[in-house]
């Protein structure tokens, strides 16, 4: 008895077995985009049949009103399988939106609660991005350069306290004439003093942030050109520290050096403020002996340099307790006014040296 291809019509009878010889249908098409995870089983559901009925079917001259019964059977087959798939897949919606466990609860909740994040996130960049529209060609440039800087973290919250209409640290400045332009270059804590910082020299000079949190040494050499923007600045003041804590200190040696050149290259007299404390012992920040070794190293490398230190960590070692948050190296507000007053002092006592 021969053997039937059972493709599309029986043509070969050489060749034993079952072959897809034409692309799938549109039936398939249409299948296979609402339940395309089941598709390879019914692909194969579907070459059994076929090889099941070509060997039945080895008649040829009755073959064509057999193809006729077998298509219209197969097609009702393939229906029903396309229905209780797609019923198996409706009926587990409602499971998996009833967990069992408690990690299961604990994930929906998370993602439930991810989910309305990015949906708030989403209305509060449209709003932001409607702002940026109003502001002038001078100011949508410098709020490219933030969104380009500030990472995933700062961007999100500078958006939301933009809409809001908070002041805050990374704020266009527009210079006011006549008066000297002054830079902080640092991090976290940096960005806490800077509104500090400018309002205690408001009227006396142009007080700008670096557009991110400016984090290690390493950071520093790579991103100071985006900082100083290719402009001419009077003051700059610097700090890198508390993420430099386990750098080695050949290269934290190396690296300061390298941005005290770059930065006296904009025309600067560069303050270095240095490492607020940090708390001992804690799983985070580590030993609080290693900022005391970096401020030391940094005063011998500042010394040598000629670069004045502004010394904040022994203005606020006696009041650590009252400034700074428990467990933490940010400070409360009291803290963060503070250290810009210590910083606004060194900077008005620099800028006359300018001039």
């Amino acid at each position: 008895m021969d053997r039937v291809d059972f493709v599309d019509r029986v043509d070969e009878v050489d060749n034993p077995g079952v072959y897809f010889k034409r692309p799938p249908g549109p039936l398939w098409l249409v299948f296979a985009c609402g339940c395309r995870d089941d598709l390879l089983y019914l692909i194969e559901l579907r070459g059994a049949l076929r090889g099941a009925c070509g060997m039945l079917f080895s008649n040829r001259k009755a073959y064509s009103m057999k193809k006729r019964v077998f298509r219209l059977v197969f097609g009702c087959v393939l229906l029903v399988a396309t229905a209780g798939f797609a019923q198996t897949k409706n009926n587990s919606i409602p499971l998996s939106q009833e967990p069992t466990t408690a990690e299961e609860a604990k994930r929906q909740e998370e993602q439930k609660k991810a989910e309305l994040k990015a949906e708030a996130d989403k209305k509060i960049d449209e709003k932001y991005q409607a702002w940026v529209a109003t502001c002038s060609d001078e100011q949508q440039g410098w709020e490219k350069i933030l969104q380009a800087n500030l990472g995933g973290f700062y961007l999100p919250l500078y958006k939301a306290g933009r809409i809001k209409g908070q002041r805050q640290a990374w704020d266009y400045v527009k210079d006011a004439p006549g008066l000297p332009r002054v830079l902080i270059i640092g991090d976290s804590v940096s960005r806490g003093y800077t509104l500090a910082v400018r309002d205690k020299l408001a009227g006396i000079a142009n007080v700008h942030r670096a557009p991110e949190n400016c984090g290690p040494t390493a950071n520093g050499v790579k991103k100071l050109d985006i900082w100083t923007q290719g402009q001419k600045w009077d003051v700059v003041t610097f700090n890198f520290g508390i993420h430099d804590r386990n750098t080695p200190a050949a290269q934290y040696e190396a690296r300061l050096t390298e941005i005290i050149q770059r930065l006296r290259a904009t025309g600067a007299v560069v303050l270095f403020v240095n490492t607020t404390p940090i708390p001992d012992g804690t799983k985070s920040y580590g030993s609080a002996a290693l900022i005391t070794q970096k401020n030391e190293l940094a005063e011998k490398i500042m010394k040598a340099a000629g670069v004045p230190v502004v010394d904040v960590y022994t203005a606020v070692m006696p009041k650590l307790g009252e400034l700074q948050n428990p467990n933490d190296v940010h400070f409360k507000e009291s803290g963060y006014q503070f250290l810009g007053g210590i910083v606004a002092d060194a900077i008005k006592s620099a800028v006359p040296r300018k001039n």
